[in-house]
């Protein structure tokens, strides 16, 4: 298991060492930088002293950024429409509870979903870009009110000069055909729930009567994958304890054409079962690691790896990501249930806990200002003596209120490993960078 390679605890800077040297990453700039021998003993030293000792020794010209404010009356930008409060799979982990949310089986209403995409574009400006993303249950048994919500949108969108943006995601054994042809002309995200190769994926998400269904997934998300042009196509792999050997699920499904797969922990189910606990983060971390040395191994020389936790992480960390929320959850992002509730996002969908208003009469902004402040990164404890808090923004707000944090130690490993491995492709595929940020967003010097 990987370790900090930093002897200092300090919540404004983090050393770490690589093979090119000390580094130390400042936490409330969001920048790397390159030490030698002395300056790291000199910040060492200087860790313990406040912002501004440290900001002295690295020599930054303005003070480091203080605790950062929530903000006020974010506008909405994003939407998750629940348009089938039902699932015909029966996966023991799901925060929907198989689709339900724990409530009576439903579809959303066409005036329901009307209601909500026009709720979205009511502020829309010119330039502004817009996304809705179709979430369950499984959204397809809802295909009609997807598609007519999809049209009504983007109709919406060329009316106020405005940009539209769908993704879904959706457990496969509905797709047909002309669905992948309707995402391609939209230009559609599709997230494939898969939870492993075969056997494993059937364990954990068999269909309610208990057969399995990886075969039906995959049969019908091959053909998507052949025709993809403006659509793009994810795996994503709930991660427990019954399905770790997270190379092996990355390779398997790179071999089927996945361009990008993308593995979730699961921090916290409905009934507590399969639910990552210490033993398993330890295992999680080294599989991730492994699947990490892969990715670089790959770029540096020239060819792609569809890891998508590397990628976002290289990603996230060059263009300086300064993060006061996991997320955006509450702020410009609410989830909206069958019924038209809004809430801070779709995993809270029918939880008073995360309630925000209703499409009909919009936000709440009352509610929303005090979900925000009491969110605020620097308002939460551990977090704001925690060097990784800006990186991670402080974990899933649904999972941190219903369990707490009990992944801290693998985040701050797998940050830990990120930010060598950054360094590493930094000096020596310079170029996997290029264009993806602006080039002053991180310094590394």
């Amino acid at each position: 298991m990987i370790t900090a390679s930093s002897s200092v605890a300090s919540a404004d800077v983090h050393l770490f060492d690589t093979e090119f040297g000390p580094h130390a990453l400042l936490a409330d700039a969001s920048q790397i930088f390159a030490l030698d021998a002395q300056s790291r003993d000199e910040l060492a030293r200087a860790a313990g002293l406040g912002r501004e000792a440290v900001r002295a020794v690295i020599g930054l010209s303005r003070p480091l950024a203080s605790a950062m404010e929530a903000p006020r009356d974010p506008p909405l930008r994003s939407l998750s429409l629940a348009v089938a409060q039902a699932c015909n799979l029966g996966c023991t982990y799901c925060y929907a509870q198989e689709g339900s949310f724990g409530g009576k089986a439903r579809d959303m209403a066409w005036r329901t979903a009307e209601a909500a995409v026009r709720r979205l574009f009511t502020d829309a400006a010119a330039g502004d870009r817009l996304h809705i993303s179709f979430l369950g249950g499984e959204p397809l048994a809802a295909r009609e009110v997807l598609r007519d919500a999809t049209e009504l949108a983007v109709a919406l969108a060329q009316e106020k000069r405005a940009t539209a943006a769908f993704s879904i995601t959706t457990n496969g054994t509905l797709l047909r055909p002309d669905d992948g042809e309707f995402f391609e002309r939209h230009g559609f995200s599709v997230t494939v729930s898969l939870d492993g190769i075969g056997a494993v994926h059937d364990r954990l998400r068999p269909f309610k009567s208990g057969r399995g269904s990886y075969e039906r997934a995959i049969e019908n998300v091959l053909p998507l994958l052949a025709m993809r042009r403006r659509m793009q196509i994810s795996a994503r792999v709930t991660v427990t304890p019954d399905n770790l050997d997270l190379r092996e699920t990355l390779d398997g499904f790179a071999d089927l054409g996945f361009a990008s797969v993308g593995f979730s922990p699961v921090l916290r189910s409905p009934t507590g079962r399969s639910e990552l606990h210490k033993p398993d983060f330890e295992v999680l971390l080294a599989q991730m690691i492994a699947c990490g040395r892969e990715f670089e191994r790959r770029i540096a020389q020239g060819r792609p790896y569809p890891f998508a936790n590397m990628h976002s992480a290289m990603r996230e960390i060059h263009r300086g990501t300064h993060r006061p929320y996991p997320c955006g959850a509450g702020a410009g992002y609410f989830g909206v249930s069958a019924d038209g509730g809004m809430f801070a996002c779709h995993r809270f969908v029918d939880d008073d806990a995360g309630a925000m208003g209703h499409v009909e009469t919009g936000v709440d902004r009352a509610r929303q200002r005090q979900w925000l402040e009491e969110r605020l990164v620097d308002r939460q404890e551990p977090c704001r003596s925690c060097w990784a808090r800006y990186l991670c923004g402080g974990g899933c707000h649904h999972e941190v209120i219903a369990r707490g944090r009990p992944a801290c130690d693998y985040i701050r490993g797998w940050l830990e490993y990120c930010l060598q491995a950054y360094v590493r492709l930094s000096v020596l595929r310079p170029d996997y960078f290029d264009g993806r940020t602006a080039a002053d967003a991180t310094a590394l010097s």
